[in-house]
């Protein structure tokens, strides 16, 4: 164990030549940092990419009509079709897999034609007809009044929920917002509420430039009657979307007179399984961080190695002397191994150290400049700060396992004997 005269000659032998004792650290050193900065990099790219997907939820898809590849029941080949309002009704009770069945049909958008009137103020916005399940597919923070509810779809009320960048381009500062008229393609609408994106803070452009409004009234005031433009649709947990969507298409197959075989006439994006593709991806990617990371701190290990046997050929006559005077094998080899294991530890704390000082200047200079595309918030979970703790400390007795045997395998007489 570690005393006070252990702690003395193991720092004396540290100290006996620091240039060689800091180069041998540097590599250990340079290794963890390494490690823990692979890693970190990986998850802000995970964290970037997947940032991409905003907070909808990963077990959803988005689904449209197409044109049919296929004749079918005399009916001609690239016909078009058009999802109904009672498509959900039917999802719902043919798939009881399916937790959130939300029709949507949108108009305009922010780099489109002007679509929104505020007195003399006019907007290109995306306008979305949806239902009051969508906020729950695609959670958003609502800073005033209140999000969309069945009332609204049960009579068709001409209100809206606007976005940051609406407020911003249709109001004066300190302007009164709730209660107040937009006019979208000529129709009046009452403002009930404002949101913001969590993911986005509300700025990101599409989500800032967005007005909602009951999917009902979308219909009736822009002659789209029961049409559906497309569907958000989402699975309960414990079922997952992508294992349900052929039930979905099946379904939405046999309604509109799809031949079974035509797989061009339904569009679709799965979200899940993009979301898994992407998340595989960065499981590899972390697992390449481990291996390089290791690989690295291995040639600082078998540098500590090498010193340690150079520290004990040194040391020869030393260890001689401790023999004939009655130190057990174990204790010079224990010596040997906790001068390593220090050494090791010591190093690497500092590596550690560092890299987390290196993370800290990336997030600070993010949170300066601002978000950089597919890459935010690089961090290391304590997990990771455990597993290096873990190879620091088995990578320090291997280190010097040779070194330690060498120097117990020697017989006093002959240490004695080395000048």
């Amino acid at each position: 164990m570690f005393n006070k005269d252990r702690w003395s000659e193991i720092i004396e032998a540290l100290n006996a030549n620091k240039v060689r004792t800091f180069l041998t650290a540097f590599g250990v050193f340079w290794g963890i940092t390494i490690l823990v900065l692979l890693l970190a990099m990986t998850n802000g790219l995970r964290s970037g990419v997947t940032a991409e997907f905003g907070d909808f939820a990963t077990n959803s898809m988005f689904m449209w009509a197409q044109r049919t590849s296929m004749p079918y029941k005399g009916l001609p080949k690239s016909r078009r079709f058009r999802y109904k309002v009672q498509d959900v009704e039917a999802l719902e009770n043919e798939i009881p897999e399916l937790l959130y069945v939300s029709p949507r049909n949108s108009l305009g958008g922010y780099n489109g034609a002007n679509n929104v009137v505020r007195g003399t103020k006019v907007g290109a916005f995306r306008v979305y007809g949806d239902y009051p399940t969508y906020i729950k597919q695609q959670p958003m923070d609502i800073l005033e009044g209140r999000f969309l509810n069945y009332s609204d779809i049960e009579e068709k009320r001409k209100i809206c929920v606007i976005g940051p960048d609406v407020v911003t381009g249709l109001y004066d500062k300190g302007e009164e917002v709730m209660g107040s008229y937009i006019q979208i393609n000529g129709v009046n609408f009452k403002v009930v509420g404002t949101f913001k994106m969590p993911s986005s803070n509300g700025d990101a452009e599409q989500d800032a430039n967005t007005v909602y409004i009951p999917f009902s009234t979308f219909g009736q005031a822009f002659n789209q009657g029961e049409n559906v433009g497309y569907f958000a649709i989402t699975a309960k947990e414990g079922h997952s979307i992508t294992e349900v969507k052929e039930k979905v298409f099946d379904v939405m197959k046999t309604r509109h007179k799809i031949h079974p075989a035509d797989d061009r006439a339904i569009g679709h994006r799965d979200i899940s399984e993009q979301f898994e593709r992407v998340n595989g991806l960065f499981n590899i990617l972390t697992i390449v961080g481990y291996f390089v990371g290791a690989l690295v701190l291995m040639s600082g290990i078998i540098g500590i190695s090498n010193i340690m046997l150079i520290v004990v050929k040194e040391r020869t006559k030393e260890i001689g002397v401790r023999r004939a005077l009655g130190a057990t094998p174990w204790t010079i080899k224990s010596q040997i191994l906790q001068e390593s294991l220090i050494l090791t530890i010591l190093s690497g704390m500092v590596g550690i150290s560092f890299a987390g000082g290196v993370i800290w200047l990336m997030n600070y200079v993010l949170d300066l400049n601002g978000p950089v595309e597919n890459f935010a918030n690089p961090s290391v979970g304590m997990q990771v700060v455990f597993t290096a703790l873990i190879i620091l400390t088995v990578a320090g007795l291997l280190a010097g396992l040779i070194p330690a045997n060498s120097a117990t395998k020697m017989k006093p007489v002959d240490a004695l004997r080395i000048e």
